[in-house]
């Protein structure tokens, strides 16, 4: 039996403002993907989303960004020096990887945001800057990356585990990058298409492409948008449809297997 992860990106909620359903969301993911504070979320948003997962057996991870509150981690910077996004790299998964030993639900793993994470699959030089920085803090951390990108080649080189991340909702272009969403098509509105997406690169081992291939790839986990107005009910139908499938839905890596690699 096939079987896949659920991930999601959570506790982006900041002060006041309240984004994605997070409470609905946990109940469906497997993996959550928590704001480190540079594009959202703040330290009570991380304790309160950290505790919601640990209640419910739900895995965690950072998900840091660029230094881009103002643009929620989405416009994309240039000009910084290597070192310095290093910097702030560490100072978010350090942060997560505090509060979470403080709630005694430890970070398995590190998935980039935003134009950080789309900006680093095409980057080799800022693909590596994200390795070192996870390296730098605990090399034991999973890296959710995306097939076909310069940090997954990066993290593989580096010895770093990695976890092959895709998506339902999205396309793909032919050499297996995210489709640009203002291309045509690029976004899968049709559930039922989005299970048969994931179907076949979960059963068959392809992903198929906008313009007809089908290019080899192992995922280890499927992206949920969290922040889309009716996320929780599109999950829900995408998580029912696939136990359907005989797909078993469990966490990539867990708090329990991290804790037995620690002690080795």
């Amino acid at each position: 039996m096939a079987t896949i992860d659920l991930n999601c990106d959570m506790g982006e909620s900041f002060g006041a403002y309240t984004i994605g359903d997070d409470r609905a969301l946990m109940d469906i993911v497997t993996t959550a993907n928590i704001a480190c504070g540079f594009h959202a979320g703040d330290p009570s948003v991380m304790r309160d989303t950290i505790l919601l997962a640990k209640a419910r057996g739900v895995a965690v991870g950072a998900h840091p960004s660029f230094m881009d509150l103002y643009g929620f981690g989405r416009r994309r910077i240039s000009g910084e020096r290597p070192e310095d996004i290093e910097a702030q790299l560490i100072y978010q998964i350090s942060a997560i990887q505090g509060m979470a030993s403080a709630l005694g639900w430890p970070v398995t793993h590190v998935k980039t945001h935003g134009s950080l994470g789309n900006m680093a699959a095409e980057d080799a030089a800022l693909a590596k800057v994200c390795v070192d920085a996870i390296r730098a803090v605990d090399s034991r951390l999973v890296f959710i990356t995306l097939p076909f990108s310069e940090t997954m080649k990066a993290a593989e080189a580096a010895g770093l585990q990695v976890a092959c991340e895709v998506y339902a909702d999205r396309r793909y272009t032919d050499n297996g990058m995210l489709a640009p969403r203002q291309m045509e098509g690029a976004v899968i509105h049709d559930p039922r298409e989005s299970v048969d997406q994931v179907l076949s690169m979960l059963c068959d081992k392809t992903m198929p492409t906008i313009g007809g291939k089908r290019l080899p790839v192992d995922p280890a986990t499927v992206c949920i948008h969290g922040d889309t107005p009716g996320a929780a009910t599109t999950a829900r139908a995408l998580r029912t449809q696939l136990t359907n499938a005989g797909i078993a839905i469990a966490p990539f890596h867990t708090p329990e297997r991290l804790h037995e690699e620690k002690s080795l």
